[in-house]
């Protein structure tokens, strides 16, 4: 058998995060990027793939407007805090704020050139303020109530700005005269939205107003849009939309709505000759996307079903559309929902009819991510199950939602996928409403339901070599073999789904299983602790694994040997032998339970994923963990391995999917040339050394990051004569990184009294040479300076010291040399100075002769006390006898 390529390294190449939890948003002209609200942050959005391109930090409360320049180069922001912010979106810095209302800002908008911006308040208030001066050009007041949606005139030579307040009025604002042009009283409650038509002189409203109408000989509560001409602020006439409606959007002559609508046949009705012909789009709480005609007050089009997932027939737990636009670029529709989902459609006619094609399907929020696979050959999608009652499947290349399967009653808990003998791709799963479905991905509908279980079926899992049953685990102990053979191509009704055999397995909830790969066995994990292997498919207990101290998450058979390993809450994964169910080794690492393992490379390998928010990837034979990987913040309780790529997938209780590729090759590949790029530096470095040519030296060595041979240059030039000039030119030619760098080094140095001196020496000339503001600039140069100060004072006692102790020793050398004369200090100064005498030389001998016995016996009396006086006695008496011998040899 040919050895198996280990993995060494996966990375995570694409992520799937949060981006919108409700409220504001804006889309780029240019549509290459979307602007949301997520809590207290900003979250850029790339509309290709909804990754998130930054992410914007804001003042800790939940953001309530936005708004764009023209050009898309400034973001403006409002939060509750009444706090209203201009950011650079090119540095992602706060360039100005201020404060204005005395509510939060409701709304926000720019005018065409850029430099206005308007805000709308809870306080009643309608300012406009200069963006680069940051103060107040405009202030309007006279609503009675919050000011809900304002807008700026399209038309840059109109200088008209239009607000509209939960008092049901809609106010035109002269910004040339600084007053109130007109007041629209129409609505009887709160405006909704506002739009212009693309004349300039058509202003369309909606409100949640209650209008009469004779329907079925009824009263029928309903929205109305109201038409209003801006030459006389008339109203031209009003349509009710039955239902309550959020926003509306006139559509463009250049629009493809434009184009689709042109082109079908309507039901002939009378044209109102005062009315301007103007198509417009609704959205409201139904969900539905309907087209209006102004002129004939007609419904031109609406869609057949919303496309918004709604499982229960229960009022409350209908979600429509919250707010909708045209796309400034493409004239798409993009709809945006109560659960934060962006809609994208796209009109397509077929047949004579009008259809909108749902493009794209962006989730904001995914919530707690519990369970995903895999699907299809291909492994191009990935079906996920959160915290709903759907299953939403996701296209791994743009990272949209392609559609969602919904049919569960409540929250959807488990999942798994398969390809049937058949070559059709199904997925089954399991909830709290006890219930199993099986759905066909090609018709995105359910082919079957299984109800049996009196608790919710928190595991399934297909089988896999025949594919033709599955098997289903329940918080109410008992396993269930469900057969799929009733399950037909063309079967139109959902089937009632029959169970083959059913045992009660556990004394405690079952949380996960497993198919052996031959479909003989299937092994359950309950939180009783225990594992058990049973025979399908008549359930037969084969033997049961017991040894881990807390309940079993996930359990997996091995694709190559008789083993089957489990991973638990006591924070291990255990392999153990089907035979007698005895352990054969565990795997220790996780700081929390496990909640999620597989196996890799042929059995070879291990991954998985717990609490402690860590992915892990172990090797089987040597039970070492090579890889660890930080990439979640809760967590992770869904974990999927590709069987044809081995790619993973990881979501947790953060709500973010991660996917993750293997990168063993390229990263051996990216260290080989990175080794190899190294040698050829390298010798570009002895080069330049040879060459003199320290600057270039120097530079290479900051880019090879080598601080060693960067200090071994800086020591040679401190030899040279021409130091300063050589360390200055060195220091000059580089750039803020490397200065950091520099820096960083120089800290590292200064640590060492073997090399503080060339440290201070290089810091020393750049404080010289570059300006004290490159300096400061320099990332981190606070904590490097704090880094540098502790050392560099303690240098400078030592220093000190020395010098302290040089002075002592100088001033006894000086001292010295009155006893011991040097030169012609010896001889004899002056004509009158007489030679000692003979008389005198005897006394003086007699008198030095006299002290070295009494020094002497002074030592001997004193032996037990310490060395070191017995040392300095003794060297007293020595240089007392050395100094009687000096003048013994004078005279």
């Amino acid at each position: 058998m040919a050895s198996v390529s280990l993995k060494k390294s996966y990375k995570c190449v694409q992520s799937l995060q949060q981006f919108y939890t409700g409220g504001p948003y804006v889309v780029a002209s240019d549509e290459s990027f979307l602007v949301c609200a997520c809590d207290e942050k900003i979250k850029i959005v790339d509309l290709s793939n909804a990754s998130i391109k930054s992410t914007i930090e804001g003042d800790s409360e939940a953001v309530t407007a936005l708004a764009l320049s023209p050009n898309n180069n400034i973001l403006f922001s409002a939060s509750h805090s009444r706090q209203i912010r201009v950011w650079d979106l090119s540095t992602l810095e706060c360039i100005r704020s201020w404060k204005g209302h005395e509510g939060p800002v409701m709304g926000m908008a720019s005018d065409a050139s850029g430099g206005l911006v308007v805000t709308a308040g809870a306080d009643r208030k309608v300012l406009v303020w200069d963006v680069d001066g940051g103060f107040c050009t405009h202030y309007f007041k006279g609503h009675k109530g919050v000011v809900t949606s304002i807008m700026f005139h399209p038309d840059p030579n109109r200088l008209l700005l239009f607000s509209g307040g939960d008092d049901g009025s809609v106010r035109v604002w002269d910004l040339t005269g600084k007053k109130c042009l007109s007041t629209l009283e129409k609505h009887q409650s709160a405006i909704t939205s506002m739009a212009i038509s693309e004349d300039g002189w058509t202003l369309l409203s909606a409100g949640r107003d209650k209008a009469s109408g004779q329907v079925e000989k009824s009263l029928i509560a309903s929205e109305v849009v109201n038409l209003w001409n801006l030459h006389d602020y008339g109203c031209m006439t009003t349509i009710p939309m039955f239902e309550s409606l959020e926003a509306v959007c006139i559509i463009g002559p250049e629009s493809p709505f434009s184009a689709s609508l042109s082109s079908l046949t309507y039901p002939q009705t009378k044209k109102r000759s005062d009315v301007p012909s103007i198509n417009f789009i609704t959205v409201g709480e139904r969900g539905l996307v309907r087209i209006w005609s102004a002129d004939r007050a007609l419904c031109l089009f609406e869609q057949k079903s919303s496309d918004i997932a709604v499982s229960s027939g229960d009022e409350e737990s209908k979600r429509g559309f919250i707010s909708a636009l045209l796309m400034p670029a493409s004239q798409e529709l993009l709809c945006v929902t109560a659960d934060q989902q962006f809609f994208l459609y796209y009109p397509e006619e077929s047949e004579g009819s009008l259809n909108l094609v749902l493009r794209k399907r962006f989730v904001g929020y995914n919530e707690e991510i519990v369970d995903m696979k895999f699907l299809g050959d291909e492994e191009q999608f990935l079906a996920v199950s959160t915290s709903v009652e759907q299953v939403r499947v996701y296209d791994l290349t743009s990272m949209s939602c392609s559609y969602v399967l919904a049919g569960h009653t409540d929250v959807i808990l488990c999942l798994d996928t398969c390809v049937s003998s058949s070559g059709r791709t199904l997925i089954v799963t399991g909830s709290k409403d006890n219930t199993v479905r099986l759905w066909d991905c090609q018709s995105k509908a359910c082919v079957g339901v299984g109800i049996g279980h009196m608790g919710a079926v928190g595991a399934v899992v297909f089988s896999k070599k025949q594919r033709n049953f599955f098997v289903s685990g329940s918080s109410d102990r008992t396993l269930k073999v469900w057969n799929m053979d009733s399950v037909s191509d063309n079967n139109e009704e959902v089937l009632t789904l029959k169970a083959k055999a059913v045992v009660a397995a556990h004394d405690k909830d079952i949380n996960c299983l497993a198919v052996a790969p031959n479909d003989s066995l299937v092994c359950s994990g309950s939180q009783d602790r225990t594992a058990c292997i049973w025979r399908i498919p008549d359930l037969v207990s084969v033997v049961a694994l017991k040894g881990h101290k807390r309940g079993i998450w996930s359990v997996e058979f091995s694709p190559v040997d008789q083993c089957v390993m489990t991973a638990s809450g006591d924070k291990t994964i255990k392999i153990w032998a089907i035979s007698d169910g005895t352990c054969l080794k565990t795997f220790e690492g996780h700081q929390s339970s496990v909640l999620r393992a597989s196996f890799l490379t042929h059995g070879t390998q291990i991954v998985s994923c717990g609490a402690d928010c860590m992915v892990k990837l172990w090797t089987v034979k040597t039970n070492e963990c090579i890889a660890t990987y930080d990439q979640h913040e809760e967590k992770i309780w869904a974990l999927a391995v590709g069987k044809k790529t081995e790619m993973l997938a990881t979501g947790g209780g953060d709500a973010v999917i991660n996917l993750w590729h293997d990168s063993t090759a390229l990263d051996k590949e990216e260290a080989f040339r990175k080794e190899e790029e190294g040698v050829l530096r390298g010798q570009e470095l002895e080069n330049a050394l040879i060459d003199a040519d320290y600057t270039r030296a120097i530079q290479i060595a900051f880019e090879l990051r080598r601080p060693h041979k960067l200090l071994e240059l800086f020591r040679e030039l401190c030899r040279k004569n021409d130091m300063d000039d050589q360390i200055g030119k060195a220091i000059k030619a580089l750039g803020k990184e490397e200065l950091q760098l520099l820096l960083e080094y120089i800290r590292e140095w200064n640590t060492k009294p073997k090399f503080c001196q060339i440290a201070q020496y290089v810091l020393s000339r750049a404080y010289s040479i570059l300006p004290a503001t490159e300096i400061v600039e320099v990332p981190g140069f606070k904590e490097l300076l704090n880094g540098l100060i502790p050392y560099t004072q303690r240098h400078f006692n030592r220093l000190d010291r020395l010098v302290r102790s040089l002075c002592i020793l100088q001033y006894t050398s000086a001292a010295m040399s009155v006893i011991q004369p040097e030169g012609n200090e010896g001889k004899l100064e002056g004509k009158d100075a007489k030679l000692p005498n003979a008389a005198d030389i005897d006394e003086l001998s007699d008198i030095t002769s006299v002290e070295g016995e009494q020094h002497h016996k002074e030592l001997k009396e004193k032996n037990s006390s310490k060395k070191r006086k017995n040392k300095s006695r003794h060297s007293a008496s020595k240089k007392v006898k050395g100094v009687t011998n000096t003048f013994d040899s004078v005279v």
